[in-house]
């Protein structure tokens, strides 16, 4: 993404090709338990054209060192606070107003009001930046704070996945399937260990994030390959690990999943829709463009993108993928691009092959929201630890412990209390 735009003063000229972009109030205000909040992003003057913006909140995935939740500074992190908000707003020809949602988190926390800066960067369609095009986002404390930790909370607990994984506000009738799930244990412990441990697990497993999120991690690994991470297990070592990284995950899976809630009316319209946009743009992203210029043969791009992906095609397979690009001799038809970039990150045997290693991953990525390899941890030792483990488990994570070990962790739970 771009550096954010810093306007100084106000721009009075309307008459701008493609208008006048602006946050629709210089500070917003909301609250801990609210969940979340709605930030509006409005057009002014000429909107006659289609014109495309970035939005992006603070990150800290890649961080060094970590601060702790519960340290008093007035500033709000994506670690403790509220998830990590980045994506793009597309104004329609006429359109004047767009909205995107911070989620936010709830911990028992006494750290008074908090902010965080919002910017815009990125503009197209040759709109200008108006001011403010920064934002405040103002999150008030709570004015009695929960007495136990907010995530042993049934209801928040799953609220919490929901922003975690599938990066929004749960839909009532999920919020309350699995709510119930947990209450139904009553007072049994063993039971609400257990049931939090599936129901956690449900959120990777389930449709909407594997068709999102997951299909993101598969994008990556079938356009780029592996990544080489960093052990200490053993004699210090290399190993592969996946290519994307949390800000692009986030980034790619908010864009992806955007106004996406499965079983409600015309879902799959919406998935769709939404696989076929972000594809196309991903392949005309600069590092795709530089990966596999546009003079490769059909045939080379094809074999480049199965052995990034780590599979051998059947015929069939490959020579379906060559056939997306008809006879052309070379592979600079953009939609078959996109096309063959789709078939491969879809095929059955890599989402069985990577399901282990994103499974990891999302550990990483979901609970403690940030790399693999950033502060707590400073290479990739723990993620080559769960992986091993949950391999000779044969991907079985309740048995490997891996996710009860995730969200009953110190660094996990005291996000939400000390």
């Amino acid at each position: 993404m771009g550096s954010p735009s810093q306007a100084t003063g106000t721009i009075n000229d309307d008459d701008a090709a493609g208008g006048i972009v602006r946050f629709s109030a210089a500070n917003y205000n909301t609250t801990e338990s609210s969940g979340s909040t709605t930030i509006t992003v409005e057009r002014v003057g000429d909107t006659s054209q289609e014109v495309t913006v970035d939005y992006a909140g603070p990150d800290d995935s890649a961080g060094t060192t970590v601060v702790p939740c519960s340290t008093i500074s007035g500033l709000a992190t994506p670690r403790c606070d509220f998830t990590t908000t980045l994506g793009t707003l597309r104004f329609a020809a006429g359109e004047t107003s767009k909205t995107f949602t911070v989620l936010i988190s709830q911990d028992n926390y006494v750290e008074g009001a908090e902010t965080l800066t919002l910017t815009l960067s990125n503009l197209t369609g040759g709109a200008t930046f108006g001011t403010p095009s920064t934002a405040t986002l103002t999150i008030a404390d709570d004015a009695t704070e929960p007495p136990a930790s907010p995530i042993d909370d049934a209801q928040n607990f799953v609220r919490q996945h929901y922003h975690d994984f599938l990066n929004r506000e749960p839909d009532p009738a999920g919020l309350a399937f699995w709510t119930n799930q947990i209450l139904a244990c009553g007072n049994n412990v063993q039971c609400i260990e257990e049931t939090r441990i599936s129901v956690s697990a449900s959120f990777f497993l389930s449709i909407e994030f594997q068709d999102t999120g997951y299909l993101v991690e598969r994008l990556y690994k079938v356009s780029y390959g592996d990544a080489l991470g960093n052990s200490t297990i053993g004699p210090p070592h290399t190993l592969p690990v996946p290519n994307v990284k949390f800000i692009e995950f986030m980034r790619d899976t908010q864009k992806i999943s955007q106004g996406l809630v499965v079983l409600q009316p015309g879902w799959e319209t919406v998935l769709e829709n939404n696989k076929q946009a972000f594809v196309a743009e991903f392949v005309q992203r600069p590092r795709f463009a530089t990966a596999y210029p546009t003079t490769l043969t059909p045939a080379a791009l094809v074999d480049a993108l199965f052995a990034h992906a780590g599979v051998t095609p059947s015929t069939t397979d490959r020579d379906d993928a060559i056939n997306e690009f008809g006879a052309a001799p070379n592979t600079a038809g953009l939609a078959a691009r996109a096309r063959v970039l789709r078939r491969v990150a879809e095929i059955s045997t890599l989402r069985t092959n990577e399901s282990n290693r994103a499974f990891v991953l999302m550990q990483y990525f979901g609970y403690l929201r940030r790399n693999p390899d950033a502060a707590q941890d400073t290479d990739h030792s723990g993620y080559e630890f769960w992986l091993t483990k949950l391999n000779q488990f044969n991907g079985n994570f309740i048995d490997a412990e891996m996710v009860k070990a995730f969200i009953s962790s110190i660094e996990y739970r005291q996000k939400f209390a000390q």
